[in-house]
């Protein structure tokens, strides 16, 4: 079978981790192989690191020259376009932490001729109504790297920024970022803004208090709800509100069981939603649901971080953005751990990062504006704005002063950059249409009846073979 890429390989392009750290005497990550540009995704089985090719662009990539050029190529100069008046922006940042962060970066744009209009709706809002508001969006859109993005590019729904990438992103984000920002046609749409990684999210004091360790097989994990559950804690807190919460559970079952190729082969429509090996997924994911709060698809993601925060729940399968529900974004009692082994044939090689980001509309009303702005959000003045109001995520540019991550955070890039393979997130990975309307509702109706799941597969399987032929 042809192996499925989504994204480029982290075994030729690496992960960034700041030239300013580097400088600073961070020596000791050459060798761990944590000085290449960034990217997300990576091909072949989860021990494999052969991938020197990205058959997205059919081009191959020497990454010692990779990283040269991201240690020593100059940033480029902000206010490459000339740019003035006023831009909008649309914002799905609606909590508290993220919205302030998006302030101060906004604040933080150098060129004082461009004014910048956020208009914010709720985060589940605008991602379940994407496809209304990409025909009569804001100039700068927020969105997710991967097939979602490329997905709308393809639609000629976004403008092409190639030219912003021309005019200092290349050096500033590095190739395998870039790859993860082109459309199928060879051209960039998007900027990568931040990123983060889907794991085992819990408070290290709990574990301290009742003695508790982080688990590295099923049997762990099991023994450790037991415990939890003895000590009236609800092991796992679980949400499904806006039915995306629950694909990140459904991920990590998944490419535990079966690894990495089976699961973007599935993803991408090359393997069958009714293979017993996805029938596995859900028998192991039904014995897991009584050590998960109870009726997740009324839950919000927010309201489930609450029962962690609260030590109500000892954990929670969600990305690092749960830190931004701890107050004042204090994450020194937040840990997480990636989630274990299930068939020792794949190990733990595989983690899931998402990609955050921005893109243009097609038509902007000030597009010089737009791009100045675009520019902005990939640089490190804008992402370390950002960050110092929402320590949550980490940022992909290679010049963000990681030295001032929280423990939490260079954790997370170091888990990142040391993992053989990376996937985005179920609806990232997928094209949006199967995800939102076939996915998402059918692993809903998992939670609701697990008896249903043959017919739920079936049905799944149906309409990926409309969804996601050729």
């Amino acid at each position: 079978m042809t192996e499925t890429r989504q994204s480029p390989s982290p075994s030729a392009y690496g992960y960034s981790l700041g030239r300013r750290k580097f400088i600073k005497g961070a020596a000791g990550a050459a060798g761990a192989g944590l000085l290449l540009p960034a990217t997300l995704a990576a091909c072949g089985d989860d021990d494999d690191d052969d991938g020197a090719t990205d058959t997205d662009t059919g081009t191959a990539t020497d990454a010692t020259d990779a990283a040269t050029d991201a240690t020593q190529a100059p940033a480029a100069a902000p206010g490459s376009f000339d740019a003035s008046g006023e831009t909008s922006l649309g914002s799905n940042y609606s909590n508290e932490l993220p919205q302030n962060g998006l302030a101060a970066a906004v604040a933080a744009l150098p060129n004082a001729d461009v004014s910048v209009s956020i208009n914010e709706v709720d985060h589940n809002t605008f991602q379940e109504n994407i496809t209304t508001y990409l025909q009569n969006p804001d100039d700068v859109i927020p969105w997710f790297a991967g097939f979602r993005m490329r997905f709308f590019a393809a639609q000629d729904l976004l403008g092409d920024i190639t030219d912003v990438w021309d005019a200092g992103l290349n050096d500033l984000l590095g190739e395998g970022f870039k790859v993860a920002s082109t459309g199928d046609d060879g051209n960039q749409y998007f900027v990568p803004w931040t990123y983060y990684i889907w794991g085992v999210y819990y408070r290290p004091s709990l574990f301290e208090e009742n003695g508790w360790t982080a688990p590295t097989d099923l049997d762990g994990l099991q023994s450790l709800a037991s415990d939890m559950q003895d000590a009236g804690i609800t092991p796992f807190a679980f949400a499904n509100d806006g039915r995306w919460p629950a694909m990140g559970t459904f991920d990590q079952l998944n490419f535990r069981l079966n690894g990495y190729q089976f699961h973007v082969d599935l993803m991408a429509g090359r393997e069958s939603w009714t293979d017993e090996r996805v029938k596995n997924v859900f028998t192991t994911w039904e014995s897991l649901l009584p050590i998960h709060q109870e009726n997740p698809n009324g839950r919000t993601w927010e309201e489930a971080a609450a029962a962690v925060v609260n030590k109500e729940a000892g954990m929670m399968t969600i990305g690092t953005f749960i830190g931004s529900q701890f107050p004042d974004g204090d994450t020194s009692d937040l840990d997480f751990f990636t989630f274990p082994e299930l068939n020792a044939e794949h190990g733990t090689g595989t983690v899931e990062a998402p990609i955050d980001g921005w893109m243009m509309a097609r038509s902007p009303s000030n597009e010089n504006a737009a791009k100045e702005l675009l520019y902005h959000f990939g640089t490190a003045v804008a992402q370390e704005a950002y960050l110092a109001e929402d320590p949550s995520v980490v940022a992909p540019s290679t010049d963000v002063d990681t030295s001032l991550y929280s423990p939490l955070q260079t954790k997370v890039l170091n888990a990142v950059a040391a993992a053989p393979n990376v996937t985005q997130f179920l609806d990232r990975d997928t094209s949006p249409e199967f995800a939102s309307n076939v996915a998402g509702p059918a692993l809903a109706d998992f939670l609701a009846d697990p008896s249903r799941i043959d017919s739920i597969l079936e049905d799944m399987q149906a309409q990926a073979e409309v969804i996601l032929a050729g």
